[in-house]
């Protein structure tokens, strides 16, 4: 492996990479509501151009995590770069709805960057400087998702269109470039064959289940393309779910992934992220509603990214506070507390919604736990697998919360179908429908408090772990001084006591506030 000419560059690069993904997934948000005139599409065509993005994350994430542990995570975050920076100028050039549909799809690949990043970490820094450096790249991705929204509605409102995903290539190029200067390539590798059947039957069950969620309030929820999707995604989960259980080099190794700590912090993830998008679908419309409904703040798209803005700068802060927590006290602790905040927000919001400083504390609240929580789960599931399968476990939980945040936008989606008002022309949600997904938002959060209590403790140093967070009796299981060929078996099941993985993705494909959007748009 070649040495690391500046190692303290690796940090830093990495989480302007990770930016870099959140900016993709946010620079689409200001032309909703012009995207059937720009595209030159119907209102519910054009959400596409959102779904896919969505639906492309979820399948390439678990398969670019693999692919990393087998041939090199480097490799495979210059690979997914690239196809970000493809998808970017495929868009840049768009002016109809396929090639917009299928830039963002490659841009949507593009999203196991953050899971790679954060396994590049894990083997290439000693353990005194990871809880730094994990709370510096969530830190990143907080910035990113939160300054995105802002600079994207600027410069959407000051240039052509095409210049936000031109912008988007721009970066892109240039993250790739310094991953080329300052990343090294891990020698922890898993080897074998990969699972192309197994990814092949992932894929087609995810994609199904992902679309029936994403477009069932079009279709209706009863609709027989609805029904049929369900079905036929679970039954072909349910044969890969077979067929990894028998396979010699599955591509999700689902015997480890049923240890009970990575069980329940998947889960907790799914229901984790069904309790922060919440958030991401109610404040956008509450701020954009006319004032003349009485309850909406009338923001433009500028407005709205600078009221969210300091939920992010909230979740930067918080990262040290995650990662001196889960020293002190382990990743349980911090999981358990940033639900419990991000709960608290959501109680704050069901009575504060006339003004904007009080969506702005809202966020900020949200935030906080968020910048707590998501810090909290990487650790958990890294101090339970293999360091030869650190990027697929955590390319899994990446896509548990992606799950998680699918099924929120359909819930709030559906509840602010239902519950509405007219307004002459125009019918929105009314304020009892926005009350009623700030308290299951605050319901689900106390839901992930309840399933993170139910983790292992956790373990002091001395109790099979170093104080060096390497190997019992203080070896080191990073893979430098040999392949993972040549490891012990102790080594390849090493775990890591005190890993404040902080990862803080935040997920902008707002499908049903793009239906909304859209809807009121055509009106």
């Amino acid at each position: 492996m070649p040495s690391i000419r500046k190692p303290r560059a690796v940090v830093p690069v990495l989480a302007f990479a990770g930016i870099v993904v959140a900016l993709m997934q946010t620079v689409v948000i200001p032309l909703i509501p012009q995207l059937p005139t720009l595209l030159d599409a119907t209102p519910n065509d054009a959400t596409w151009a959102i779904t896919v993005t969505l639906l492309a994350g979820a399948v390439a994430t678990p398969v670019v995590g693999r692919l990393g542990d087998m041939y090199g995570k480097r490799r495979m975050l210059l690979i997914s770069l690239a196809l970000l920076v493809a998808g970017s100028a495929v868009c840049g050039l768009s002016d109809t709805l396929a090639p917009m549909v299928a830039g963002r799809a490659l841009q949507g690949a593009a999203s196991g960057v953050v899971a790679l990043g954060i396994s590049i970490m894990r083997d290439e820094l000693p353990a005194e400087r990871l809880g730094s450096a994990t709370a510096l790249m969530s830190a990143s991705l907080g910035v990113g998702g939160a300054l995105g929204l802002p600079a994207a509605a600027l410069l959407a409102e000051q240039t052509d269109w095409h210049m936000l995903f031109w912008t988007s290539a721009a970066f892109g190029s240039v993250a790739a470039a310094l991953v080329l200067a300052f990343v090294p390539e891990s020698e922890v590798r898993g080897g074998g064959r990969f699972d192309l059947a197994g990814a092949a039957g992932l894929s087609a069950g995810l994609t199904c289940l992902l679309l029936a969620v994403s477009k069932g309030a079009d279709w209706g929820w009863g609709s027989a393309v609805t029904v049929s999707l369900l079905c036929g995604g679970a039954a072909v989960l349910g044969l890969w779910g077979v067929w990894e259980l028998r396979a010699r080099q599955p591509l999700v190794d689902l015997r480890t992934t049923a240890r009970r700590q990575v069980l329940l912090t998947n889960l907790a993830s799914v229901v984790f992220g069904f309790a922060m998008f919440a958030m991401s679908l109610v404040l956008p419309q509450l701020l954009q509603l006319p004032v003349s409904t009485g309850y909406g703040l009338g923001a433009t798209m500028l407005g709205v990214g600078l009221v969210l803005a300091p939920s992010g700068l909230v979740m930067m802060a918080m990262a040290p506070v995650s990662a001196r927590l889960s020293r002190a006290r382990g990743p349980k602790v911090t999981l358990m507390a940033g639900a419990l905040v991000v709960a608290a927000g959501y109680g704050l919001g069901v009575a504060l919604m006339s003004a904007a400083w009080q969506l702005v504390l809202v966020s900020s609240v949200i935030g906080a736990g968020i910048g707590l929580a998501y810090g909290a789960m990487p650790a958990l599931i890294m101090a339970a697998v293999p360091i030869a399968e650190t990027a697929a476990a955590n390319s899994l939980n990446t896509l548990s919360r992606a799950i998680g945040t699918s099924v929120s936008s359909a819930v709030a989606g559906v509840v602010l179908a239902r519950l509405t008002v007219d307004l002459g022309t125009l019918t929105a949600p009314s304020p009892a429908g926005f009350r009623l997904v700030m308290a299951i938002g605050c319901g689900a959060s106390l839901v992930a408090f309840a399933v993170a209590a139910f983790l292992p403790a956790h373990r002091r140093p001395g109790r099979g772990a170093s104080p060096r967070g390497g190997l019992p009796g203080g070896g080191k299981a990073r893979g430098r001084g040999r392949r993972p060929g040549r490891q012990t078996r102790s080594a390849a099941i090493s775990r890591y006591w005190k890993l404040p993985l902080l990862y803080a993705s935040r997920k902008a494909s707002s499908i049903p506030v793009a239906r909304c959007v859209l809807a009121r748009s055509s009106q």
